[in-house]
């Protein structure tokens, strides 16, 4: 039977506080949730300030309705709340826990009760039903609505609430009791507000006219004052001289005024208020030539410049004129020119930073123009947000350009500028190039160019007959630039020939007066041209004859590569310090000397033991492996760009740095791909004479070489000629798994295989190398010594039979030579996410990752 008193019950603690609490708002939130929806959706206007916008009179309607509506829902929600007590909130804890355990607790036994075994038996249930009560938790109210409100209306109402917090303020709801007839008035009489506005492009922040509390406005030109007057019409009034014109309606509740020039604003009436206005007028933009306009080596004109203004500057332009008086009329320049409009370009501007004052360069290229390195007049023109212009004194001087330091490219160009000048000037034009063409033997290096200029003279005259035309001018002033960069720059294969045409245009710009960099571009060309000439002797040595040869070219002179740097710092150090004359001297001497050197003739394969031609032999053989798994790359490319056929990607360069012309590799062997580099686009590759079957033959004839030097390698018995023939081992294993990739036409995978092969014969090769050290006696090594100094070049190098050189220093300076790998991939990685770097650099940074 069931006792009606409360028990004592070991329920923890806040279980059943929480759950009657729980059941608290579980009925007040079943009863009341119209209530507080009508609430929020009332509160939301008035938040979000609507019922400033709107009548008066339709602001106490709708408070009226809702005030209706609000009543009417509490009401309901009193008639449905039930209070909940804590019997409700034992059954509810009760009914959560398996077996009803808290009722069963406050049971008493009704039958049975004398006998002990019934009485254990009933202690024992209740102790198992107080230890489920002494684990109870508190039960969750249910707060679900779907069945009251199946529309979601409460939702809407919070949604409403939350914007109008967000973008509202709690502050407006005591503005509501102004609105009651009569109390603003009887309050605080007739109210006002006002906002400031200036000009957008001044990046200045919106001013409260009811914060300011000076009697002083300074105020941008263009500002714009909004002014809201609240109250009887009549009681406030807008007196004002900013704006330069009357107000048609000066009581008018709402009022604009634009901010044109200096003077007095004022509210008059109950509560107003007064200011005097300065208006800061927007000053024309600054902008001055920095410094006089330089010529960079390619051609570019550079003109520094600088630029202010008090809000920013938003764009500008250059007007480049050409000075007619200051021109010397004399040759092709006597006739009058066609007429030309001047020259306009953008000035740049900085795309980050501050616009208000800045500094910057205007970098063009006007070597194709015709008024390339004539007077003219330079004018920069700088415009503000507000549509003001300045502009400079027009700066006169000689339009920057390319120079050319060739006798017949410079012939070329100044004809060429004559053509340009005018049209009358084309049969003059021809008549000269005619007679500096008349002996080509004398004149022209390469047949080509000849070839070329003749068919331009052919043109030329045929349509001078009837007329040149304006295009037809355009298009014989193209050819003979073109043929001008040929003659300056040449397709010069020869080395010797490279380096005299580098001493020779360096010779030109220091006679003509070039400027810093353009001499400095020259002396970098020459190192390199030097350098060049120096390898192509290394070359040709292996194919001179010792002895009589030898002695009729006389005694050879030989010197170091920092012989050669200190010559050539010594002339860049002269003609830093303006020492022309002496630098002029130094470089004919260095030219003498360079032209007198010859290579001493090396001994050949007779004289070399058989570890050097081991050596040799697995050089040659990894040169190969390197350049087949170049043409498997390439392949790989044209797989996924079938129009980047023959190396024509520009992604796609060779090992000669052929970048999409289609250079075989050097070392491919028999089978390589074939192709020209016409001009015209000459003949590329058969499609299919070079496919995967043919590579895998090569990658078969390689293993084959491999494995016969393998059979001939020296040093058999000794740890490091073992370990050489382990790694050669491992080569001939990653090239036989590279030839069935290609087999299977898995080029992928065959590069894979192929990567792994090389980096084992370089490893043989270490191998190798150390134990020739260490077999050599001193007498060998003395006679070695000896032979290998008889084979250096003038630089101390030793040529390899392939035209390679060799030297006897480490390539890696320090012991740790992973490490130092290692930290050359980190270098690569880093230099490659630069965006500053040139898209050249960074295509061959990420071609060098993608391999290694």
């Amino acid at each position: 039977m069931t006792r009606n008193r409360p028990p004592n019950l070991p329920l923890p603690r806040f279980a059943l506080g929480l759950t009657h609490a729980g059941l608290w708002a579980e009925r007040l939130w079943r009863g009341f949730w119209p209530f507080l929806s009508v609430l929020m959706l009332a509160l939301a206007p008035i938040l979000l300030g609507l019922h400033e916008l709107v009548p008066v009179e339709w602001v106490w309607a709708f408070a009226a309705g809702f005030a209706l509506v609000l009543v009417v829902t509490l009401v309901l929600g009193l008639r449905r709340f039930r209070r909940p007590v804590r019997a409700e909130a034992l059954a509810r804890l009760d009914a959560a826990l398996p077996g009803r355990p808290i009722q069963t607790l406050m049971d008493e036994q009704a039958i049975g009760a004398q006998d002990p075994a019934s009485a254990a038996l009933w202690r024992a249930h209740q102790a198992r039903m107080a230890a489920r009560v002494a684990n109870a938790e508190p039960v969750a109210p249910d707060l679900v609505l779907t069945r009251r409100d199946p529309y979601g209306l409460r939702f809407m109402a919070a949604l409403c609430f939350v914007a109008a917090l967000l973008f509202g303020s709690v502050w407006r709801v005591g503005s509501v009791v102004d609105l009651a007839p009569g109390a603003a008035q009887a309050a605080t009489g007739p109210s006002w507000e006002g906002w400031i506005e200036p000009p957008r492009y001044t990046g200045l922040p919106t001013l409260y006219l009811n914060d300011q509390t000076g009697e002083v406005l300074q105020l941008p030109q263009g500002s714009r004052i909004t002014l809201r007057l609240y109250g009887e019409v009549g009681q406030l009034r807008l007196t004002e001289e900013v704006s330069g014109k009357p107000l048609e309606r000066p009581d008018h509740p709402e009022q604009t005024v634009e901010v044109t020039r200096s003077g007095p604003f004022e509210i008059e009436g109950r509560g107003g208020r007064g200011w005097q206005v300065v208006m800061l007028s927007d000053t024309a933009p600054q902008v001055e030539i920095a410094g006089a306009a330089e010529t960079r080596a390619g051609g570019q004109m550079v003109l520094p410049f600088a630029a202010m203004d008090d809000y920013g500057i938003t764009g500008g332009r250059a007007v480049i004129a050409l000075d007619l008086e200051a021109v010397d009329r004399r040759y092709g320049l006597r006739t009058d020119p066609d007429p030309r409009d001047p020259v306009v370009a953008d000035l740049p501007l900085p795309i980050t930073g501050d616009r208000r004052e800045f500094t910057e360069n205007l970098i063009e290229d006007f070597s194709q123009h015709p008024w390339a390195h004539l007077p003219v007049t330079i004018t920069l023109i700088a415009q503000d947000a507000a549509g003001q212009e300045a502009e400079t004194l027009p700066f006169g001087t000689a339009l920057p350009a390319r120079r050319f330091f060739d006798p017949l490219a410079a012939a070329v160009i100044e004809q060429r500028r004559d053509l340009l000048w005018s049209r009358d000037n084309a049969t003059r034009v021809a008549q000269i190039l005619r007679a500096v063409s008349h002996r080509p033997d004398d004149v022209f290096r390469s047949q080509t160019a000849y070839l070329r200029l003749r068919v331009i003279l052919r043109r030329m005259e045929a349509l001078q007959r009837f007329g040149l035309k304006p295009a037809q001018q355009e298009e014989i002033a193209q050819a003979l630039w073109d043929l001008a960069i040929m003659l300056e720059d040449g397709t010069l294969s020869d080395a010797l020939e490279r380096m005299r045409r580098a001493q020779e245009r360096l010779s030109e710009a220091m006679k003509n007066g070039a400027s810093d960099q353009e001499i400095a571009e020259l002396m970098q060309e020459l190192r390199e041209a030097t350098q060049d000439y120096l390898r192509q002797l290394a070359q040709n040595q292996q194919n001179e004859q010792d002895g009589e040869r030898q002695a009729q070219e006389g005694e050879s002179l030989q010197m170091t590569q920092d012989d050669l740097q200190k010559m050539m710092d010594r002339i860049q150090e002269l003609m830093e310090q303006g020492r022309m004359a002496e630098a002029q001297q130094a470089l004919e001497e260095f030219q003498q000397m360079m032209e007198n050197m010859r290579v001493t003739q090396g001994q050949g394969d007779n004289g070399q033991s058989e570890g050097q031609r081991a050596m040799e032999g697995l050089a040659e053989t990894l040169r190969n492996q390197q350049g087949l798994s170049d043409q498997a790359f390439r392949d790989l490319q044209e797989q996924f760009n079938p129009g980047a056929q023959a190396g024509e990607s520009q992604q796609n360069e060779g090992r000669n740095g052929g970048e999409g012309r289609g250079q075989s590799h050097e070392g491919q062997g028999q089978g390589s791909r074939q192709s020209g580099t016409g001009q015209d686009g000459a003949q590329q590759g058969e499609p299919g004479e070079t496919g995967e079957g043919s590579l895998a033959e090569r990658q078969q004839a390689l293993r084959n070489e491999l494995g016969r030097q393998e059979q001939n390698l020296p040093g058999q018995g000794t740890p490091e000629g073992d370990a050489a023939r382990e790694a050669l081992d491992r080569a001939g294993r990653a090239m036989e798994g590279a030839e069935e990739a290609l087999r299977e036409n898995d080029l992928a995978e065959a590069i894979d295989r192929q990567a792994e092969a090389m980096e084992a014969m370089r490893e043989g090769m270490r191998s190798l190398g150390e134990a020739l050290a260490q077999q050599s006696q001193p007498g060998q090594g003395s006679q070695e010594g000896d032979q290998r100094a008889r084979n250096q070049d003038p630089l101390g190098r030793t040529p390899g039979s392939q035209g390679g050189v060799d030297t006897d220093e480490s390539l890696v300076p320090g012991d740790d030579v992973y490490r130092r790998a290692r930290d050359l991939l980190d270098e690569i990685r880093r230099r490659s996410g630069e965006s500053d770097r040139p898209k050249v650099e960074r295509d061959y940074l990420k071609r060098l990752l993608d391999r290694f």
